[in-house]
């Protein structure tokens, strides 16, 4: 399978800077630094839509204790 299967939708520009950045292999630890850095960015970035979706909700941690005391299992069937 050649990369053009693999990647469905044309590369928008801040894709392509990004791999021109990283056209020369890097040494490992340098990769493994940016590779951390961006789901550190990609983690904070959903820990802020979670915290909006929330408030726009008004979700409280009242709410999550409710949630992890209850069960969510459907009742027997009997036979």
């Amino acid at each position: 399978m050649g990369a053009k299967e693999l990647i469905s939708d044309p590369l928008n520009e801040q894709q392509v800077m990004m791999l021109r950045l990283l056209k020369k292999p890097l040494p490992e630890a340098d990769f493994a630094q940016i590779r951390r850095l961006a789901v550190k960015l990609l983690a904070q970035q959903m820990d802020d839509a979670v915290e909006e979706w929330e408030e726009k909700n008004k979700i409280t941690t009242d709410a999550y204790d409710q949630l992890s005391r209850g069960h969510f299992r459907s009742p027997a069937k009997k036979h």
